[in-house]
């Protein structure tokens, strides 16, 4: 894991708390400060190396508060959003959440992209009764009061994924490279994966596991091993590269000459977004497991799009009209109304009323009908493949039957584990 370590989880947790024993922290009801604001915090790089996804959330969070407080706010409160840039450096994520939570005391805070960023502000946010809503696909085996998880777990994105390139619809492959950014998510994930292909009969010389450091640049020698790896047929590539080093990576698959056909790849955190800067036309076939697209057709969905690009026309956001959509997008959209939601069901904006007010909630967001758990903090939601198309739009090949409900703790790696925020406390051991 890069970036990241044990030691510096721990001093952060040492640093928060020795800031509650001076009294530098407050009690979650306090946080709602103002005659007549409420402060919520942004909590996402806007430069580094993951700029290139994250500022289209904070942007769409703005645009969240804009809306909310055109219809005169939360409990008669306008929304004041404390906007801070961590900049793809996981230490300065810690920091400016100890920043929002005890300086700035936000009644909530909206952000983190990578698994590892939400590790380092994960024991700040615990230790001080706040809350994180987290808006991106992760890899479960957590169960953590002070989240709420409005991305996929892997059963709402990894197992079908695999699942969808098994099948005869999704071309049967029998070989799978699983390639990622090396830090928490794609490791854990490839764990859970390669337990699922073992457990549906893949051979394990039929999987290839490989990992790269953030803001990797130089694929040439790890594309060649997969052509050579693909060379018999029936190979396909599960893609955990997270960042800019996606825009290298695409780009090297197609200049050895590989195409969709050859070995489809399968992304998990390539969308629209990351695909505005790349030559789209190589691409076409490729695949990325999700739970909406832009291309979705509802109409809340043509709302949200035309929204969207109108807000970043008139706020002169680059690319103005020409933005689009994505799933951490959508994500981060309905968290910011699920939040005022709860709130209002609360009639508080305390981190502890509103935990439990936030559990069953639904919301018609742009994609369709989601819907939060009853007993713990993950999210409801429908499941979809999607094919690269020209434009760098995508077209649903494959959909789930309503709704799935997310697994925390993966059948295939911990089939023992449950998450139950109402009733066992957190998490607890399943009975045989």
């Amino acid at each position: 894991m890069q970036g990241f370590s044990r030691r510096d989880f721990l001093r952060g947790t040492a640093a928060v708390g020795l800031g509650a024993a001076a009294g530098i922290g407050f009690p979650s009801v306090l946080r709602a400060q103002g005659a007549g604001t409420v402060k919520v915090g942004v909590l996402h790089s806007l430069s580094g190396t993951m700029a290139i996804s994250e500022v289209s959330l904070r942007d769409v969070c703005m645009m969240a508060f804009e809306e909310i407080n055109a219809k005169g706010g939360v409990l008669g409160k306008k929304i004041e959003p404390v906007v801070v840039d961590p900049a793809s450096n996981w230490d300065l994520f810690a920091e400016k959440a100890k920043q929002l939570l005890l300086q700035d005391k936000v009644a909530v805070t909206f952000g983190c992209w990578t698994s590892v960023s939400r590790k380092s502000v994960l024991p700040v946010f615990e230790n001080n009764e706040g809350l994180l809503f987290y808006p991106v696909q992760y890899e479960g085996e957590e169960c953590s009061k002070a989240v709420f998880y409005t991305g996929a777990t892997p059963n709402q994105q990894l197992i079908p994924a695999a699942e969808y390139l098994m099948s005869k619809e999704g071309g049967g492959y029998k070989k799978f490279y699983l390639l990622g950014t090396d830090y928490v998510f794609p490791r854990t994930a490839n764990k859970i994966l390669r337990a699922f292909l073992l457990a549906k009969g893949v051979p394990a010389d039929n999987i290839a596991e490989e990992y790269t450091p953030f803001n990797h640049q130089d694929y040439q020698t790890i594309v060649g091993k997969i052509k050579r790896f693909a060379s018999g047929g029936g190979a396909c590539v599960l893609s955990t590269i997270n960042g800019d080093s996606n825009v290298p990576f695409y780009k090297e698959f197609a200049n050895q000459g590989l195409r969709s056909e050859t070995a489809p790849i399968m992304a998990f955190s390539v969308a629209e977004d990351e695909l505005r800067g790349m030559d789209t036309s190589s691409l076409v076939g490729h695949l990325a497991a999700w739970n909406y697209y832009q291309s979705v057709d509802t109409p809340q969905n043509k709302k949200f799009i035309q929204a969207f690009k109108n807000y970043a026309e008139k706020n002169k956001l680059p690319g103005g009209s020409k933005r689009v959509t994505d799933d951490p997008m959508e994500a981060a959209y309905f968290g910011v109304y699920i939040w005022k939601q709860a709130v209002e069901k609360a009639k508080s904006f305390d981190v502890a009323a509103v935990r439990k007010a936030v559990y069953g909630q639904t919301f018609q967001a742009p994609g369709g009908q989601i819907k939060m758990d009853e007993a713990n903090h993950h999210t409801y939601k429908p499941v979809l493949i999607g094919e690269i198309l020209k434009d760098g739009q995508f077209k649903v090949v494959s959909r789930s039957k309503g709704l799935v409900k997310a697994e925390p703790w993966s059948k295939y790696t911990s089939p023992d584990k449950g998450c139950d925020w109402v009733k066992e406390k957190g998490t607890y051991q399943k009975k045989a």
